[in-house]
């Protein structure tokens, strides 16, 4: 394991009728979701909370509202599909999976995104005086066309730490990222675990 630590850190009949067309269409745009989208994981191939049952959001196009941590500006919202996980406590997680127009073009956004990662430690230590942080190459799962497997940690005086894994993979012109989070620092991270869910991720992609 290679690590780097830095310090600075939505009456009556014409309603329903209006209720049933929505629905109608609200059916149709999930079916069409669930026909084009890459394979996702689910709860289960998540890293078991001791506390908690993952509870898992719906296969979604495009990119979630917010950035999310250490991925922000990198990520194209055409091809895009994202699903977000969560449990009663602090911990929850991301999945987005993005079909490239090509290999070429795939393993361009992999790398893009690897990149990103292992410079969001340093990054956001800019942006944040007095904060501290850390970040740990975890190394690369031998799936599909790789993956790879980085930590990062942020902590800011009189506030909770918070501690990101990130699993990013490719299987053709597919890219996915899974990202992890809680409190803590990258001692509480489920590496192992994590390294798991990142190679049931890639290996959905294309069911």
């Amino acid at each position: 394991m290679f690590r780097r630590t830095a310090t600075a850190t939505a009456t009556g009949t014409a309603f329903a009728a209006l209720a049933a067309a929505a629905a109608l269409a609200l059916t149709a745009s999930t079916s069409a979701t669930a026909a084009t989208a890459p394979g996702f994981v689910n709860g289960a191939d998540l890293p078991p909370h001791p506390g908690s049952p993952w509870y898992a959001g719906p296969v979604t196009q495009g990119l979630p509202e917010s950035a999310p941590f250490c991925l922000d500006g990198v990520l194209p919202a055409q091809g895009s599909w994202h699903r977000t996980f969560g449990t009663e406590f602090d911990t929850g997680a991301l999945q987005i999976s993005v079909r490239a127009a090509s290999a070429t073009a795939a393993a361009k956004l992999a790398g893009a995104l690897e990149r990103k990662v292992a410079a969001c430690a340093a990054d956001w230590l800019r942006a944040t005086p007095g904060g501290t942080a850390s970040w740990a190459d975890y190394g690369k799962l031998p799936v599909e066309e790789g993956a790879h497997v980085y930590g990062v940690h942020t902590s800011i005086p009189e506030s909770e730490p918070g501690v990101h894994l990130y699993g990013i993979g490719r299987d053709g012109s597919t890219v996915t990222v899974v990202q992890w989070g809680q409190m803590g620092d990258l001692s509480h991270a489920p590496v192992a675990d994590f390294k798991k869910t990142t190679t049931r991720a890639v290996n959905k992609l294309n069911p």
